[in-house]
């Protein structure tokens, strides 16, 4: 058995092509997260960073809920230790999300609740059925949902993230899509085939160029602006005299020799590339830029708090003596 063809307990890993579905398998449990399930969850996305033959995921749950957070009943009566392993565990899952190369597309057809919100809030891309609900009800419970924050805080911003985690109450599906947590809305029956054709959409494209992309997304998102841009620039001008770049820009601009190459052909020598590639030059590149700019911006900031001290150690003084001479100062 390959490790592609795994088999687990709590989840059903299948792929058609170049996408891979990940389906959650707790239908009993509201497809809470458990241990094992996270567990799972995570040895399974392992595998599918390191294969480039797959381009996209499609993350869903068996049954009427899509996920309904961390399993209570595991939790009850455990110790600190179990709670930080459990949600170190958790966060992991998240990041491992956002670092693998594929993109992933919550297919979301029911609630998802805490740290089954996370997750979508977590995913690159989400599509929602109408009927599909989310909250952060933590805080009507006793535990506020602080690690779902983290994700939902990046995915809708400081107002709309603060009103689900105070209030706990859910939204719907409309609701998650003018905050931003999802991308689309359809009708329940047409779930499967619009994540579908948004994932084949995606397959279209370089699988090296999507996941050059993907992580300079991440990793640009909260720089400050002048450093994004350095960032970025280091990023694309190494995407530019690759492969895949100089085909795309020659077939496009008519002076590739194969111009006829079909892009499922560009895709599939692109895979073949992927596959025997050292860590993206482009990313690589594009961090050493990042880091240094990030090293000076540093310096400046501690030459300048050093400068502000200097100052106050003199001004305040200062000050003090003046006040000293107003207020002594016969009237």
């Amino acid at each position: 058995m390959t490790d592609t063809e795994k088999s687990y307990r709590n989840i059903i890993f299948a792929r058609e092509g170049e996408i891979a579905m990940v389906t959650m398998n707790r239908p009993e449990k509201r497809n809470a997260l458990s241990v094992e399930h996270m567990e799972e969850l995570l040895d399974c996305l392992e595998v599918i960073s390191g294969d480039a033959s797959i381009s996209v995921v499609i993350l869903r749950g068996e049954g009427p809920v899509f996920s309904s957070g961390h399993d209570l009943r595991e939790m009850e009566g455990q110790t600190e230790e179990f709670y930080q392993h459990e949600f170190a565990l958790c966060s992991r899952l998240m990041e491992k999300i956002v670092a693998m190369p594929q993109p992933v597309i919550a297919e979301v057809h029911g609630i998802a609740t805490a740290a089954g919100c996370q997750l979508v809030a977590t995913c690159d891309l989400a599509i929602a059925a109408e009927e599909a609900q989310f909250a952060t009800p933590g805080v009507k419970n006793g535990l506020f949902c602080s690690t779902p924050m983290v994700a939902l805080s990046r995915a809708v911003g400081r107002k709309g993230a603060m009103g689900m985690l105070l209030t706990g109450e859910l939204i719907s599906a409309q609701e998650a899509l003018t905050l931003g947590l999802v991308n689309r809305v359809v009708p329940k029956t047409e779930l499967r085939a619009a994540t579908r054709a948004l994932a084949e959409k995606i397959a279209q494209a370089s699988p090296a160029v999507v996941g050059i992309g993907k992580q300079a997304f991440y990793r640009q998102i909260d720089m400050p602006l002048h450093e994004a841009y350095r960032y970025a620039t280091g990023v694309m001008s190494s995407n530019a005299v690759m492969e895949d770049a100089q085909e795309g820009t020659g077939e496009v601009g008519g002076t590739l020799s194969d111009s006829k190459l079909s892009r499922s052909s560009r895709c599939e020598r692109s895979r073949h590339r992927a596959s025997r590639r050292r860590p993206n030059t482009a990313i690589v590149v594009a961090e050493d830029i990042a880091r240094d700019d990030i090293e000076k911006s540093r310096d400046r900031r501690r030459q300048s708090r050093v400068r502000t001290q200097s100052t106050e150690d003199v001004v305040e003084p200062a000050l003090v003596l003046g006040i000293g001479a107003i207020e002594s100062t016969p009237r």
